[in-house]
């Protein structure tokens, strides 16, 4: 089994809240970054999204807290995307320290949004497939 696609993040001060914890809102956005990286990994830019007339649209997320993140920690978000028959998708992302220790959870459920018909596509896999140089990065 290959490990999933992942990104590194140093937690910033600024980002803490006043017990000194990453501020839960954060979560999201480190979730969002490591989302955004696996598009551009797999050679698909917000330019080409709307080319194609489409853009994601996150539907659910949650998020589910073991760790405390403190100023200076640094981790690995990662990033998989499961796919089913649908018009939706999952992903799976772990926000995990240097020492592996899962410090957040977080499931998302994701669609791909017809710009111009403002309707979730029928079948998202086929968009990221014609899209990606490296579909292999969604596990297409």
């Amino acid at each position: 089994m290959t490990e999933p696609f992942s990104v590194p993040v140093t937690v910033r001060g600024y980002e803490t809240d006043v017990q000194g914890h990453l501020n839960q809102a954060v979560y999201l956005n480190y979730a969002e970054h490591a989302r955004w990286a696996l598009l551009q990994a797999a050679g698909i830019s917000q330019s080409r999204l709307i080319g194609k007339g489409v853009g994601p649209v996150a539907l659910e997320t949650t998020i589910r807290y073991h760790r405390e993140l403190l100023a200076g920690d640094e981790v690995e978000v990662t990033c998989g995307f499961e796919w089913g028959d649908g018009k939706t998708f999952r992903i799976r992302q772990a926000i995990r320290k240097t020492d592996g220790t899962v410090a957040a959870e977080v499931t998302a459920v994701g669609g791909l949004l017809d710009l111009e018909q403002r309707r979730l596509v029928a079948d998202p896999r086929q968009y990221f497939k014609e899209l990606a140089a490296d579909p292999a990065v969604f596990g297409l």
